[in-house]
């Protein structure tokens, strides 16, 4: 396998299983900033790009590929599956019960760490997007590429939808993901890689536990959406066309 350093995240994120759990370690955007060379990735995140090419090749030889489906290979509908009950009902879980803890938080703590008073406004603000943004993945995005692949296989005609191509959507959806990753890195930053202070009580700490796997989480949802699913969408829809 080609492991050059000139190769994107994309690129390795898809091809390699366990790339993105080695990519979260480290630090590199593997989910918004797949597009990035992994030289500049590894130089934006601070990490040796031998060091990160020396830990790609163990994924390679150690083949964690049993560990979920290849959804390079699946089909539109069970990738589409895997995001909405694996991730979107996670997510959408997760917002509720974060939202109660950084309340109690808040309540508790906000006079004497201001900064968790910025941390519930960044993240009322990603609950409102996210929020948003799935419903419109739910009722637009992923129907009509269902109904796409459904085409294919049934020898359909392809009926051009209101937004004129898959490519309008995605392009918005990919835009709403960036923006959900620059509130996640401030979030992390407002909260120093969430730090708990020495005299955080339980629900303090457990806020910031739901945090970081919210992130880790998330960032492996959009992974699949920009990486793997629109990619995927897109050229089918141009196969269609034709």
């Amino acid at each position: 396998m080609n492991l050059e350093p000139n190769r994107t995240v994309r690129e390795l994120a898809v091809e390699i299983p366990g790339a993105t759990r080695l990519f979260e370690k480290v630090g590199i955007d593997y989910c918004c900033g797949g597009q990035r060379s992994l030289a500049d990735a590894c130089s934006k995140a601070g990490v040796p790009v031998k060091e990160v090419i020396n830990s790609l090749q163990s994924a390679v030889a150690s083949d964690l590929s049993g560990e979920e489906p290849n959804f390079v290979t699946a089909t539109l509908g069970e990738l589409i599956r895997h995001i909405h009950d694996k991730h979107h009902v996670f997510t959408k879980n997760e917002l509720t019960r974060i939202e109660d803890l950084i309340n109690k938080v808040c309540i508790a703590h906000g006079l004497n760490h201001p900064e968790l008073i910025q941390l519930k406004v960044l993240f009322e603000t990603l609950c409102a997007e996210l929020g948003a943004h799935m419903r419109k993945e739910e009722v637009v995005v992923f129907p009509f590429v269902i109904g796409m692949e459904d085409a294919v296989e049934n020898s359909r005609p392809f009926v051009t939808p209101p937004f004129v191509t898959v490519a309008n959507p995605v392009r918005r959806m990919m835009m709403e993901h960036d923006h959900a990753g620059d509130l996640l890195r401030k979030m992390r930053q407002l909260t120093l890689d969430y730090t708990c202070p020495s005299n955080a009580c339980l629900s303090y700490k457990t806020l910031y536990e739901a945090l970081d796997e919210f992130e880790k989480d998330l960032h492996q949802h959009i992974h699949l959406e920009n990486n793997i699913l629109f990619p995927r969408a897109v050229e089918l829809e141009a196969r269609l066309r034709k």
